[in-house]
């Protein structure tokens, strides 16, 4: 809902619809191909995986494991997430700011995701958008702050608790990735604090003759 009340227009929120497009699309064609609840499969398909990236220097998949989800399931919680928190963050930023805020945070993520793996020695394939996603939720969360802790109904303390909330079910979860949440929060946040601000006052000026 907007603040008006009424449904969000998909123009006002393209962004976050062609992300959700997107990423169901992906699955669809990799399910009809293979499985993708296999690491193996999936990792033949863009998943991250610390020796493909640091060993064969494939940083491409940084970006396209955001794109990939183990089982539908995967896909239908993150997407769910992705449909609330989005359209708050793009109605206030822009369709292409949140459109960049969203791939920096889906790179932050899996880099911090790969990069723990790698100093840890505990390899595992991952994939998911939810780094992007912790990127907007960290995007929303510059807003509030900038907003004095209120920001769109939602506090400063809603936030703050949401995020607890959602890391704490990951570390309770087994096979969650929470350095990759961690990463594209921190990413997101970063990059809500650089493009979330607000256009300069114009005031034109006609000199005298």
């Amino acid at each position: 809902m907007n603040e008006q009340g009424s449904s969000y227009r998909w123009q006002e929120i393209w962004g976050t619809v062609s992300m959700i497009v997107i990423n169901a699309a992906a699955f669809l064609v990799l399910e009809w191909i293979g499985d993708t609840e296999s690491a193996g499969f999936m990792l033949e398909h863009g998943a991250a995986y610390p020796e493909r990236i640091f060993g064969e220097h494939e940083y491409w998949r940084l970006l396209t494991a955001a794109f990939l989800h183990f089982g539908f399931p995967h896909l239908f919680n993150n997407m769910v997430m992705l449909a609330c928190a989005g359209p708050i963050l793009e109605r206030e930023v822009g369709h292409f700011r949140f459109l960049l805020l969203y791939l920096v945070s889906a790179a932050g993520g899996s880099a911090l995701s790969v990069f723990m793996m790698e100093w840890k020695g505990d390899y595992a394939v991952s994939a998911g958008a939810s780094g992007a996603i912790f990127g907007v939720v960290g995007g929303i969360l510059w807003l509030v702050i900038r907003s004095r802790g209120h920001y769109a109904g939602i506090t400063i303390r809603r936030m703050i608790l949401m995020i607890v909330l959602c890391l704490f079910a990951g570390i309770s979860t087994g096979g969650v990735d929470n350095w990759g949440h961690l990463g594209g929060l921190a990413a997101g946040f970063l990059s809500g604090v650089l493009l979330a601000f607000r256009g300069k006052k114009r005031i034109d000026f006609t000199p005298e003759s």
